[in-house]
């Protein structure tokens, strides 16, 4: 079978030199193994190719799409007061969340990959395999209601200026996926923070939430359903304004601290997922059991994650212990561990500080830099009210300097030995 398929691929295969063979031999490699995978053993030390291990990366974020395109559809129902219980109208929420992430997940892969096909044509070489990664990152790290032109934008800039100019897969300083993130945020900032962003097909008009109507996408769904006997999308709705907020857990952290945002969320409700957010951090169990995968096939670094827990609770009992002392915000009361529960935390350590291209690389660096991101993102979170969150700045901060810091563990190294060496002379 495999034969079969590998001769049909050959019959199929372009002239070389064409925008057609770069797209080939992208697709060629990806389903085929290479004969040989590295030159000279020195980046690669087992039999599994770039392509493979970035397909595994992907595999390990699947929970967290497939809870996330759930609970799209779970937040708008709920906001407009429909099938409030988390598992009521299960299949109705199912496919609102698909038919809105469907769009972000395409526009995502056709925009970033249509730049690396034409710039590994004009380059003359295969096309990488780094956008895999970031491929299934950056629809993740959205918001559910981010308009289709600014994500464009920013999936352009990030891929462009991020990694094609300086020189491609590997080569790039910065992690991609959050570059996007980064553009939209500075650049499109009402978009992506705020007190009433992250519900999907709700808008506030005249101080009321109204519910979008639904489209033809839904209508064909709706036929289905009615085969079946099973409830329909209809039409839309309007939000029961009484037991509706706009706000994220952050955001109200901001507001009152830990006790103004359980009277909105319960710590449950945050630790499972059943909050509004980017599509892929609501859920910490998944985003645990994706973690655990990546350690345990040896893909991402144990050490970064670790420390950057660590990083996290010593900033966390520094600010309790200001709070204590009469010394600080309501935000920095809360409780360090609670900072598990909130936001994007445990998503960002499992699969934006791992990336082994912008982290440090080192084992010594490596612990160094998950540390400082866990440090001073919780400092960005709680101390900059225009930006509820940190961590992915405190990553692309640190991915600056994990050159530096790598530089830094090496010469120290160095002279240690050398000074062992001058002893024993």
């Amino acid at each position: 079978m495999k034969q079969t398929l590998l001769t049909l691929f050959k019959r199929l295969e372009p002239k070389k030199g064409t925008i057609a063979h770069t797209a080939y031999d992208a697709f060629f490699t990806f389903a085929f193994t290479p004969n040989e995978v590295t030159h000279n053993g020195v980046h690669v030390r087992d039999g599994m190719d770039l392509k493979r291990t970035m397909v595994q990366v992907v595999l390990a974020m699947q929970l967290c799409y497939l809870f996330g395109t759930y609970n799209i559809g779970h937040q708008h129902f709920a906001a407009i007061g429909q099938y409030t219980e988390f598992f009521a109208g299960f299949h109705l929420k199912l496919v609102y969340g698909f038919i809105q992430l469907l769009p972000i997940w395409v526009v995502t892969h056709a925009v970033g990959l249509g730049i690396e096909f034409f710039y590994a044509y004009k380059r003359g070489h295969a096309v990488e395999e780094g956008f895999l990664v970031s491929g299934a990152l950056i629809p993740l790290i959205m918001p559910p209601d981010i308009p289709m032109w600014i994500l464009v934008l920013a999936v352009a800039f990030a891929v462009i200026i991020g990694k094609e100019a300086f020189g491609g897969t590997g080569m790039n300083i910065l992690n991609i996926a959050l570059l996007a993130r980064v553009f939209v945020f500075f650049a499109y900032p009402t978009y992506i923070s705020g007190d009433e962003v992250w519900i999907s097909g709700i808008e506030k008009v005249n101080g009321q939430y109204i519910g979008d109507t639904y489209g033809w996408a839904h209508g064909l769904f709706d036929w289905i359903f009615k085969g079946f006997g099973w409830a329909t999308f209809g039409g839309g709705g309007v939000a029961v304004v009484d037991g509706y907020t706009g706000a994220t857990p952050l955001a109200l952290a901001y507001q009152g601290g830990w006790e103004k945002v359980t009277s909105v969320y319960s710590a449950t409700d945050m630790f499972w997922g059943n909050i509004p957010g980017s599509i892929g951090e609501t859920s910490k169990p998944f985003i645990v059991i994706g973690a655990l995968y990546l350690i345990i096939i040896g893909i991402a670094s144990w050490r970064i994650m670790v420390s950057m827990v660590l990083g996290m609770i010593t900033m966390g009992l520094i600010y309790n212990g200001l709070s204590e002392a009469n010394l600080g915000t309501a935000f920095m009361a809360v409780p360090w561990y609670y900072h598990f529960y909130m936001g994007s935390f445990l998503f960002a350590m499992a699969f934006m500080a791992t990336d082994p291209v912008t982290a440090a690389s080192t084992n010594t660096g490596k612990w160094i830099y998950g540390f400082m991101i866990g440090f001073i993102g919780l400092i960005i979170r709680v101390s900059n009210q225009a930006y509820p969150e940190g961590w992915m700045l405190a990553i692309l901060f640190m991915n600056v300097f994990a050159p530096l810091i790598d530089h830094m563990v090496l010469q120290r190294n160095i002279n240690r030995r050398l000074k062992r060496a001058k002893a024993s002379a």
